[in-house]
C-alpha cells in the first residue's frame, strides 16, 4: 500500500464500533470464517494449512512477530466492512474529510512570480466532493501516485486557489511527505 491509501484505510478504521480481536487464535478464526477454509487463510498469510488449524485450536498461541502483523493487517483490512463503507459515504456525501500533511509543495505559476517547492504543514477540511473523488479512486484500485495526484489536487482547490477565488490556472505537485493523516 502507499501512503495515501494507507490513511484513508486508518482514518475509516477509526469508525470502528469494536476492537478487532486481541488473541492470535480468535484472529484466525475470525479469518477462516471471512475467507471460508484455512487453506485461504494459510496462502493469504504464506503459512501452512496445518498452521492455521493450530491457531485455531489455539494449539499455538503466539505468533512470530512477522506473522503477528501480517495477521492483524488482514483482519484490520477486513474487520467491519458495513462501518468502514457507512463512514465513507458519510465523508464523500455530507461531513467532507480532514486532511493534515506535511509535505513539499511546488506547483506551476505565472512568470515573474515564484515556484519553489516550499515545505508546509497544512490541516484543512477537504469538501465531500473531493472526498468522494478520493475514495472512489481508492476503490476503483488506483495507484499511489494516482492518489498523490487527486490529493495535491485537493489541497490545491481548498488552500492554493481557496475553492476557486483566486490562482486560476495553478498546477500543485504534493512531493516529500513527511506526514499524511486523514480524518473522516
Amino acid at each position: 500500500m502507499g501512503l495515501v491509501s494507507d490513511g484513508l484505510d486508518r482514518a475509516a478504521q477509526k469508525a470502528f464500533t469494536r476492537p478487532i480481536p486481541k488473541s492470535a487464535g480468535a484472529q484466525m478464526r475470525y479469518l477462516v470464517k471471512q475467507l471460508k477454509g484455512t487453506r485461504a487463510v494459510a496462502e493469504l498469510l504464506g503459512v501452512s494449512q496445518r498452521t492455521v488449524e493450530r491457531y485455531v485450536k489455539d494449539q499455538i498461541r503466539r505468533p512470530r512477530p512477522d506473522l503477528a502483523q501480517r495477521l492483524e493487517d488482514a483482519v484490520r483490512a477486513r474487520w467491519q466492512p458495513r462501518i468502514r463503507e457507512q463512514a465513507r459515504r458519510q465523508a464523500a456525501t455530507s461531513t467532507g474529510l480532514m486532511i493534515d500533511t506535511r509535505a513539499r509543495f511546488g506547483f506551476t505559476a505565472a512568470p515573474g512570480t515564484t515556484d519553489d517547492a516550499r515545505l508546509r504543514h497544512l490541516t484543512l477540511a477537504l469538501p465531500p466532493h473531493l472526498a468522494a473523488r478520493l475514495f472512489d479512486a481508492q476503490a476503483a484500485g488506483a495507484s499511489e501516485q494516482q492518489l498523490r495526484a487527486l490529493t495535491a489536487e485537493a489541497l490545491g482547490e481548498v488552500y492554493f486557489r481557496d475553492g476557486g477565488r483566486r490562482a486560476h490556472g495553478l498546477e500543485v505537485e504534493l512531493t516529500d511527505v513527511e506526514q499524511l493523516d486523514f480524518e473522516l
